[in-house]
């Protein structure tokens, strides 16, 4: 299991991916509306899932990073069938890695 400092640091590399995301989400002017609704809905996300991170509370931190991990699969899937552009497509596969990664080291 891993100790919240790491809990922490991996984290925040998870907000900057996130925030990365809806970076080119939101400047690329092909990115299918759906995809760029469902990194902006991971963002939202976000400062509850700090608030959760802070808690230390370990059954309520596994069930954050799993349904921050669940939005990551949609977003992933609308790649698979819409085919944005490949800046998009790379940055939506590594939202979806980060948070994967992070829900089976804590599983």
């Amino acid at each position: 299991m891993l100790q919240p400092a790491e809990i922490q640091q991996r984290f925040s590399q998870i907000q900057q991916t996130i925030n990365q995301a809806e970076e080119v989400t939101r400047n690329d002017q092909g990115a299918p509306s759906e995809i760029r609704d469902c990194i902006q809905k991971i963002a939202h996300e976000m400062p509850q899932a700090q608030r959760v991170m802070q808690s230390n509370d370990q059954s309520q931190i596994i069930d954050c990073i799993d349904r921050l991990e669940e939005m990551g699969d949609e977003a992933k899937r609308m790649c698979r069938s819409q085919q944005p552009s490949p800046q998009v497509a790379s940055v939506v596969t590594r939202v979806h890695d980060v948070l994967s990664d992070l829900k089976h080291q804590l599983h």
